[in-house]
């Protein structure tokens, strides 16, 4: 990735034509082609070119005065420009960056079945782990748990809960309630946040709903008000 941290003026042409009066900024030249200009406030661009584009050096005209470089930017598709004027220059650098391996959400699905799985409690007094990811036809179920009254339950686990989830919960119940070492079989629907639709819909085919805390289930002060 190049910085150049100069001063400069932008024209965009094509599509949309735009116009960047003399400013300081940080142009950034990425590995991939795209050009970026951004300045010391807000985290979005103020204006980009996106790849696939090429960047050359020309020279400026005699209608640049005081320009002591001059970069064209011109996407390979769509012929759009940008025109850099670049006044003064306070920095420039280029650094190997590597590659990159991506990013690594916290509170994904994953996380929040792999602590249920460890908190059980959360969903019921007394209740065990048969399985994660218990195999179905249709695909694996998030959680199943065996009731010590009888019977085991389903865990449909998501981050938000919508009425997509509820569908999937009912499908894995009806094929859960056919076997006989299992049956009867009734479900949980937890998630960190329910739509309203979702728990409408759950409540009516006897789906409980469980609201989980991941702050607390990682045993961090979520912060949340508690009457108790």
């Amino acid at each position: 990735m190049r910085l150049v941290i100069a001063r400069c003026s932008v024209d965009y042409t094509g599509r949309l034509n735009t116009h960047l009066p003399p400013a300081t900024r940080l142009i950034m030249v990425k590995a991939d082609g795209t050009v970026a200009f951004h300045r010391d406030i807000q985290h979005q661009p103020l204006n980009w070119m996106s790849p696939p584009c090429t960047l050359t050096v020309i020279e400026p005209s005699g209608d640049d005065i005081d320009v002591v470089e001059k970069w064209r930017v011109t996407h390979a598709k769509t012929g759009d420009e940008l025109t850099i004027r670049i006044y003064e220059v306070l920095h420039d650098s280029s650094h190997e960056l590597g590659v990159d391996p991506g990013l690594v959400k916290d509170g994904v699905e994953a996380d929040l079945q792999r602590l249920l799985a460890e908190q059980v409690g959360v969903i019921g007094e007394n209740l065990t782990l048969v399985r994660r990811e218990f195999p179905t036809a249709i695909g694996p179920v998030d959680l199943l748990l065996r009731n010590p009254e009888g019977g085991t339950i389903a865990v449909e686990v998501k981050r938000r809960g919508d009425i997509d989830g509820v569908e999937q919960l009912t499908r894995y119940l009806e094929l859960l309630g056919r076997d006989p070492h299992l049956a009867p079989v009734t479900g949980v629907f937890a998630a960190q946040e329910i739509k309203p639709q979702a728990k409408v819909l759950a409540t009516d085919r006897g789906i409980r709903c469980v609201t989980l805390d991941y702050d607390e289930m990682k045993g961090i002060e979520s912060g949340a008000p508690r009457l108790f």
